[in-house]
């Protein structure tokens, strides 16, 4: 309407003003309701063509879409093990920070487990208090063993030396047995330092490994047991929170409820354009929006991305082919549109509907030296054109709440 209204005082107002000033004719008289379309034939029609023709240009280089949405990201609640609900720590809805309980799990098999691997940490931490003293005990015998064989030794020689000076005061198998028996007392040395190395083995290798092996369980066991109370990863809202003490979960089910982060949704609104657009919409463009949540307010946007595809045409790969004939609706270009100034979308509601325009802008096309006259006149139109566009927003602001509380039904 506001474009036929502009139109026609370019086109209709003109063919009214010759016929009632020039040819003198006048409503009632010669310009009647059955008259009218053929005294005013040429203005009726230029005013049509040029309406169109200005839409078109408005809306293909301005475009504007009611598909806008404040989209923000949901945390499904659901623990990382089956097991029967033992204890909840939150209601049906309210706020929780990061690391604060949501509600836990029977965990008596993995507390076992735990006391299990921790009863073996233990237990080798005694094993090495032993090995220990292993080390001690076979430098004793190495000791009592080195002795022996010294004491064996030096009656040998005396008896040697006695049986060399004169063979018949030690009888010759008396060196014998003494030669044996410091034989012997070497294999005990020998023993005694086996069974040394044997303990230092065990402990500055085997049991320390045995040690690591069975904390390495132990900590297994602790994040099994952790995995029983489930947590909030981050600050927000939980909502929806229906788990009751007693239920069965399952990772595979539904979720006990949502978390919803702080500041989800803050960053940026996400608008669903016409394809037709593909070839206007432009990182950078300068936008607005008016939201059902904050009405009366026109928020000024910029654009900060532009989904170089449609959703619309994605398929997966299944036993059937995909007929084109299927894809009953047409996609829209998915462009994301951020505040132009700090907190600017901060008073909407996360998930509210919104209208949004876009404003394609030529300036650099303009004062590029290369561009000529008419081509830059008509860029300037163009451009000019926006504050149509920019009025219907506000307009569409104004009214949004009457058409939401008064004429929507409800």
């Amino acid at each position: 309407m506001l474009e036929l209204m502009f139109c026609s005082l370019f086109t209709l107002v003109p063919d009214y003003l010759y016929r009632r000033y020039v040819q003198g004719k006048r409503f009632g008289k010669e310009i009647t309701l059955y008259s009218v379309w053929f005294e005013l034939r040429w203005g009726i029609t230029g005013c049509v063509i040029l309406t169109v023709l200005l839409i078109t240009t408005v809306f293909y280089n301005h475009p504007s879409t009611k598909n806008v949405t404040l989209f923000y990201r949901t945390i499904p609640i659901v623990p990382e093990t089956n097991g029967r609900v033992a204890e909840t720590f939150v209601g049906f809805s309210g706020p929780i920070t990061a690391g604060s309980p949501i509600f836990r799990l029977d965990s008596s098999k993995q507390q076992a487990a735990v006391d299990t691997a921790r009863a073996k940490v233990a237990e080798l931490d005694a094993e090495m208090a032993v090995a220990r003293t292993d080390v001690v005990k076979a430098d004793g015998q190495i000791q009592a063993a080195t002795s022996a064989r010294q004491q064996t030794l030096d009656e040998l020689e005396t008896k040697q030396e006695l049986y060399r000076r004169n063979p018949g005061n030690v009888p010759f198998r008396e060196i014998e047995r003494l030669q044996v028996r410091a034989q012997g007392q070497q294999g005990e040395i020998e023993a005694a330092n086996a069974a040394k190395q044997s303990a230092q083995e065990r402990v500055s290798s085997l049991i320390p490994a045995q040690k690591a092996s069975a904390e390495a369980a132990l900590a297994q066991a602790q994040v099994e047991l952790d995995k029983t109370t489930i947590r909030a990863g981050v600050n927000g809202r939980v909502e929806q929170f229906t788990l009751r003490v007693g239920d069965v979960v399952n990772p595979l089910m539904r979720p006990a409820g949502v978390l919803i982060p702080d500041g989800a949704g803050q960053r940026g609104l996400q608008a669903g354009f016409d394809q037709i657009e593909a070839q206007i919409m432009k990182v950078g463009m300068v936008g607005e929006v008016t939201c059902v949540s904050t009405p009366f307010r026109v928020i000024p946007m910029v654009v900060t991305a532009v989904q170089d595809f449609i959703a619309a045409g994605q398929f997966r790969g299944g036993e059937q082919l995909v007929d084109v004939q299927q894809v009953t609706r047409p996609g829209t270009l998915l462009v994301t549109l951020e505040p132009m100034f700090k907190g600017g979308i901060d008073d909407v509601t996360p998930g509210s509907s919104c209208i949004a325009n876009a404003y394609s802008s030529n300036h650099e096309i303009i004062a590029d030296e290369n561009t000529g006259f008419f081509r830059g006149l008509v860029l300037h139109v163009v451009d000019a054109l926006a504050l149509i566009h920019a009025l219907i927003l506000r307009l569409q602001a104004l009214i949004l709440p009457f058409q939401n509380l008064v004429f929507s039904g409800h």
